[in-house]
């Protein structure tokens, strides 16, 4: 770890260097782009710094402790050692973290797709319940959220809703949320007062730039219609909403939420481009090494990873065995302690593979 360090610090005073060479400093793109690998060392070249400097510190005063004639100033250097142990602890820890690769898509926006599983109605509620739950958490992180297609069952629920989170870290806190979600409860329209148990499907996906994903035109079939939605009401006399079919996959991608068919078709190509991404992406994944795949946040949908228990009031989370006994505050988007906790198990994982 200290010669990845080294190497880091290395690179990090060159950058500076890089960033004051005149012939360089006229090319804004080039010094934007040195500003932006030095920005992101910064916190890791300071936390080693300081390491260094505490691991000095320790040396200096073991010697003072173990051969200090007078007592108080002794037991004075015992005190100062033991605190400088423990800063060492942490700033050893602090740097195994700032040390795992991030991930280059954990700053981006994300596209959420709901859909409802086994259950019918009762999965279609669930589905409308955890869209409020994505946008109650939204708020809280100060993001902004817009819904770009939807398909409602006509009692509140949806077979299908596609929403878009625009926020700083979006993907970083969401990317957990894909999978399976189970809930078990009594459904309103149970006479008998069973429990039943539904499913509802979370994609999430990054939102994807034009040049990452490289879409031939040729290759889409796209067709309007009228929007049922705020471009149906307002502008009844012209087809607003688009339909996108990619023919090579067979892909299709619908969208009415947008009063314009310009805007329409700039959204289901958004959409359109963050599948395809995250359809390359797993299989990278796949052919680089299956076996040592993070299980977190992959977005199987075969996997079950939480169950919403509305009998016992609640939440499980089963990939690290958590639960939360206060399901309806859960429901309002408080989720960060999820959040937090499957971040920790990805890290943990991580730096196993690490010293591995």
């Amino acid at each position: 770890m200290l010669e990845q360090l080294s190497v880091l610090e290395e690179r990090y005073e060159e950058l500076t260097r890089l960033m004051s060479d005149p012939e360089i400093a006229v090319d804004y793109e080039k010094v934007a782009e040195l500003a932006k690998e030095r920005s992101d060392l910064e916190d890791t070249v300071t936390a080693y710094r300081r390491y260094k400097a505490v691991t000095v510190e320790l040396e200096e005063v073991q010697e003072m402790a173990q051969h200090e004639e007078d007592a108080e100033l002794r037991e004075m250097a015992h005190e100062e050692l033991r605190r400088l142990e423990a800063e060492q602890e942490r700033l050893e820890e602090t740097l195994h973290k700032l040390l795992i690769p991030k991930d280059p898509r954990d700053q981006k926006n994300v596209i959420m797709e709901i859909r409802a599983g086994a259950g019918g109605d009762e999965a279609g509620l669930f589905a409308a319940e955890l869209l409020r739950m994505y946008t109650r958490f939204a708020e809280r992180q100060g993001w902004k959220t817009e819904i770009i297609s939807e398909n409602s069952t006509g009692i509140g629920g949806y077979k299908e809703v596609i929403f878009e989170v625009r926020g700083k870290g979006a993907f970083s806190q969401l990317k957990y949320e894909s999978g399976v979600h189970r809930v078990q409860r009594v459904p309103v329209t149970e006479s008998s007062g069973r429990i039943h148990t539904s499913t509802v499907t979370v994609a999430v996906l990054p939102e994807v730039d034009e040049v990452e994903i490289d879409i031939n035109p040729k290759d889409l079939e796209i067709t309007t219609y009228g929007s049922s939605g705020p471009g149906g009401q307002h502008m009844q006399k012209n087809d607003t909403a688009v339909r996108m079919v990619h023919l090579p996959t067979g892909m299709v991608v619908t969208c009415e939420s947008e009063r314009s068919l310009t805007q329409n078709k700039l959204h289901a190509m958004s959409v359109l481009r963050a599948r395809m991404y995250e359809i390359e992406r797993r299989k990278q994944e796949e052919e680089i090494d299956e076996s040592r795949r993070s299980q977190v946040g992959t977005g199987e949908r075969s996997e079950k990873i939480r169950t919403y228990n509305f009998p016992q009031n609640r939440v499980t989370d089963h990939r690290i065995g958590m639960n939360n006994y206060n399901l309806p505050v859960v429901l309002e988007g408080d989720i960060g302690d999820f959040v937090e906790a499957l971040e920790m198990d990805e890290q943990t994982r991580k730096l196993a593979q690490i010293g591995d």
